[in-house]
């Protein structure tokens, strides 16, 4: 089994990996400066106190040692230690190291003593804050000196840490402020693009940063050139079609006078395809046509498709259908395209079924039928325009233009989505399915 890329743990968004980007120098560098601070302070200060405190020790040990004297002793000794703030008694600390596992200076201190009086007894850093306890073996017995915590180590050596983890904390709230500021132009430009994809036209407005800026100008040159593309080839084929029309009409008129009724009627089947097409022709470029998009029953609109297919003498079966999944669908092209997929289950078919599907991410449109479906390899060029495959369908049921399943693909694409086809499991036939995106 492969191991996890790095890159499967990175975050996916802008947003996020720009945090990241601040985040890591930025904690590296608070780290560094943590364990200098430690080492140098904690460590290196703290030692070089205990070393100057621990030589005044000395010396008043010194002095205790050096007397027979028991009274003598200790009069001298307070005599040194008062002024060097050093309280001594005879009564004994019991625990031989006392520490607080937080107190990292006092693990300098600890060593230390340690190093300087091998025989010392305890070391007390907790019982009797803010002194440090010290128990000593000498001459006269145990005894027990209190110095000044402070003299051991610098006092609150936390509040660097913890100013500059604060000063950091607030830069970084400042800077989280200002990449959000920076990304969400782009985030805007992306919900355009994506709406575009969708077949939506949202309002978008350029900012943000100069490249984002730039980036902003041309998709909108790019939406408002495919804008006037789609409308241009809308517009020719309408043109072309709607003009055909009069040259056919007239013809029609010639042949209804025609005294030859065999060749009137193989010229009228002639003109009467020829009018298929033109009707394919027209709604061809119709799919291409951006219908403003509505709020729409996706169910209701299946629902309708196979209403008028039962008027025109379909047999379809209507499935599942989930109800009050509400939409911003073009109604009319969605409703154009099934009317393809349910007109080519006629066509190809001895019946149909339609059904409609809906989950949290996509819906599902599906048209199958028990007819001789299509193969695999044939689907792709199936989805193209002007494009039969006669061959692999009913010859006996008629022939179409080539234009069904192409304009139910494009219309997938407006809104977003696909039109994917499959066996039938069910039926054993076609398949059919627009897949759109929530």
């Amino acid at each position: 089994m492969r191991n996890p890329s790095i890159k499967a743990y990175l975050p996916r968004s802008l947003f996020g990996r720009a945090v990241l980007i601040y985040l890591v120098p930025v904690l590296t560098i608070l780290a560094v400066m943590s364990v200098v601070f430690v080492q140098r302070l904690y460590e290196d200060v703290t030692r070089q106190m205990t070393v100057s405190v621990a030589d005044e020790i000395a010396l008043v040990l010194s002095k205790i040692e050096g007397e027979d004297n028991e009274q003598l002793a200790i009069r001298e000794a307070r005599e040194i230690a008062a002024p060097l703030g050093i309280e001594f008694r005879k009564q004994a600390i019991t625990a031989s190291v006392e520490r607080e596992w937080l107190d990292l200076s006092g693990i300098t201190i600890v060593s230390t003593l340690n190093e300087r009086f091998p025989g010392i007894l305890a070391i007390d850093l907790v019982n009797r804050r803010p002194f440090v306890q010290l128990l000593f073996s000498t001459r006269h017995g145990q005894l027990t000196m209190a110095i000044q915590r402070s003299r051991f180590s610098a006092r609150n050596p936390h509040q660097f840490l913890v100013l500059i983890g604060l000063t950091a904390l607030f830069m970084t709230l400042i800077a989280l402020l200002y990449l959000r500021g920076q990304v969400r132009p782009i985030r805007r430009l992306a919900a355009a693009a994506t709406a575009f994809g969708k077949g939506r036209v949202v309002p978008y407005r350029i900012s943000g940063a100069a490249e984002v800026r730039q980036a902003g100008q041309a998709f909108l040159e790019m939406r408002e050139r495919i804008e006037l593309q789609i409308e241009q080839r809308t517009m020719m084929l309408s043109g072309v079609s709607h003009d055909l029309r009069t040259p056919l009409t007239r013809m029609r008129l010639a042949l209804s006078l025609l005294e030859d009724e065999e060749m009137a009627k193989d010229l009228s089947g002639d003109i009467s395809e020829m009018e298929t097409m033109l009707n394919a022709f027209l709604d061809f470029s119709r799919a291409d046509a951006l219908e403003d998009p509505e709020l729409t029953d996706a169910g209701e609109v299946l629902c309708k498709a196979v209403e008028r297919a039962l008027k025109s003498g379909a047999v379809i079966g209507l499935g599942n259908v989930d109800a009050d999944v509400n939409l911003q669908l073009r109604p009319s092209s969605l409703a154009r395209a099934l009317d393809n997929l349910i007109g080519n289950s006629k066509r190809y078919a001895n019946r149909a079924v339609a059904s409609f599907d809906a989950n949290d991410t996509q819906i599902v449109f599906c048209v199958e039928d028990d007819g001789p479906g299509i193969q695999p390899e044939d689907r792709e060029d199936a989805v193209k325009p002007f494009n039969r495959l006669d061959r692999a369908r009913n010859q006996d049921a008629g022939s179409g233009v080539g234009l069904g399943l192409a304009i139910a693909s494009d219309i997938a694409r407006q809104h977003g989505g696909q039109l994917v086809l499959s066996n039938s499991h069910a039926l054993g036939g076609l398949k059919a399915e627009i897949v759109l995106p929530r």
